[in-house]
């Protein structure tokens, strides 16, 4: 079977499988997931992993873990991550509340543009460089995930593979954060909490000798405590003291037309290029995520625009400075999913909630495996990755269609009080965690790494390390005892080919250099 008929499958797959009042549910879902982003996207307070962690558990339960679920579940969350990009702009540019520190850069031109009465117009400059960011970011993966995939597979053994995800975990925990000591602290954590339970021995390690401990932790209480219940209690933490309570700014009257037309299009148009292509690229790094994409697009764009000497400066409500941020940050999502797909390793939060999707419904196991091509029967697996490719441009072609409109629309979003979303957002996380494991065992469980989660941000110790490793643990520790026995019990496994010994030094090399340059920086 050639690229043609895998692509066929795909989109039949998409409009097939589970059904929603006589109608194809995977389409629906990610309709439904795309308008729910952009609502929760322009909600300060909130954010598109929120949302796909409360939805994760509640669909999985309607769904059941059949592998017919498996895509209706992707499209909802896909959506939800596509809206929440789109939407994460609106609060920035009408009230000046980056809901995500990447919306911060959005604030420095979109709000001065609403002060000038152009609230449309920069809403509209940041829907279309959103949604040309993330198709473009989208054509990438759709290139070059497979390529990749099929290189790692050709001449990646297991000794090597290993080395691979000691890489990624040292790079991941070097980037995220202020501080590389504090994020090997987080990563740390991670393989510690992964380790519970586990082993191939008939007493699993550090359980205590209780039962509740013996199976280790769920995937799921770990990640929506550490990530979703930490965060609530800060926020909750936050209102007691008086810090969310200052009200939003005043909304002003709308001056002019708010309409782009062709000079304006002309106008951010090269600004939309580089940034999706400087986004695209960070995307593909699992770990650096949009913060730095935003950042390096609207630095790079107030450069070129600094040249040209034309119209407002960046930061007194240039439209170039909304494009080149929103264009920067939303072809991020696309990429994040080259090293999910190709390589099984998860680059942000809404990577890490796909994942966790789909392994908790099984029959899909991101990774190099993944895109084998066979000549005769079909690869199940990779017909999943082309149904998720179609997904994408299904909620892609919504972005371009009906979620300007919608954008627009849910500006009210934005004067949603704190008081009352992170309670509800409390209590829904709590819900969907039992609905996924009926215990009271998992809620304790998910209070207590959600404490866990709470702490770590006060000490500014970024959570997302130790949710990646608490993923790849598991598989780092059984790739490296298959390496360890295929290389007949040799200690050295990790040096034992040149390309095991490069992937080591390298991982040692990044930890090594981030480490000293905070160590200047602090000086």
């Amino acid at each position: 079977m050639d690229v043609l008929d895998y692509i066929r499958l795909g989109v039949l797959a998409i409009f097939g499988g589970p059904e929603i009042l006589g109608l194809p549910a995977t389409p629906l879902l990610i309709i439904a997931g795309f308008l729910l982003g952009i609502a929760v996207g322009a909600t300060p307070g909130l954010a598109g992993p929120m949302a796909m962690a409360i939805s994760l558990p509640i669909l999985v339960s309607v769904f059941g873990y059949t592998p017919d679920a498996l895509l209706p579940v992707l499209g909802f969350l896909i959506g939800v991550m596509k809206g929440a990009t789109v939407g994460g702009a609106v609060p920035a540019i009408l009230f000046n509340t980056p809901g995500t520190p990447d919306a911060f850069m959005t604030t420095l031109d979109g709000y001065p543009m609403t002060r000038k009465g152009q609230a449309g117009r920069a809403l509209r400059i940041a829907h279309v460089s959103s949604a040309s960011g993330d198709t473009f970011s989208d054509v990438v993966l759709i290139l070059c995930a497979p390529f990749l995939a099929v290189l790692v597979e050709r001449h990646l053994d297991l000794p090597e593979k290993t080395a691979l995800l000691i890489l990624s975990l040292a790079f991941i925990a070097s980037v995220m954060g202020r501080s590389v000591g504090k994020g090997l602290i987080s990563l740390g954590l991670g393989l510690l909490a992964v380790s519970v339970g586990t082993g191939n021995d008939f007493h699993p390690r550090l359980s205590f000798g209780t039962a509740e401990l013996s199976d280790g932790f769920s995937v799921t209480t770990v990640v929506l405590g550490v990530l979703i219940l930490g965060e609530v209690f800060r926020g909750l933490e936050d209102l007691r003291r008086g810090r969310s309570s200052a009200g939003l700014a005043v909304a002003t009257p709308l001056v002019g037309p708010q309409r782009l037309d062709r000079a304006d299009l002309r106008r951010i148009a090269p600004h939309i290029a580089r940034s999706s292509v400087i986004g695209t690229v960070i995307g593909a790094l699992p770990g650096v995520g949009s913060t730095l994409a935003a950042t390096l697009g609207y630095t790079s764009g107030r450069r070129f625009h600094d040249r040209s000497g034309r119209g407002p400066k960046f930061g007194e409500g240039a439209p170039e400075g909304v494009a080149a941020t929103e264009a920067a940050n939303s072809s991020v999502s696309g990429a994040n999913l080259i090293p999910v797909l190709s390589l099984g390793i998860p680059g942000n939060a809404a990577a890490v909630f796909l994942i966790l999707a789909m392994e908790s419904i099984g029959g899909f196991n991101p990774g190099p495996s993944v895109f084998r091509f066979t000549a005769d029967a079909a690869n199940p697996e990779l017909v999943i990755a082309f149904g998720i490719f179609a997904a994408m441009m299904i909620a892609n072609l919504l972005n371009w269609t009906v979620g300007g409109a919608f954008m627009r629309s849910v500006g009210v979003m934005t004067r949603a009080p704190k008081e009352i979303l992170l309670p509800v957002v409390l209590l829904l996380t709590l819900t969907s965690i039992y609905v996924g494991n009926p215990k009271m065992s998992e809620i304790w469980f998910a209070i207590g790494f959600g404490v866990l989660g709470y702490l770590m941000r006060r000490l500014d110790i970024t959570p997302l390390p130790f949710v990646i490793a608490f993923i790849l643990g598991g598989r780092l520790e059984e790739t490296a005892r298959q390496a360890f026995d295929a290389t007949g019990a040799d200690p050295l496994f990790l040096f034992s080919s040149p390309i095991a010994v490069a992937f080591t030094s390298l991982a040692a090399i990044i930890v090594t250099i981030s480490l000293r340059s905070n160590s200047k920086a602090s000086a």
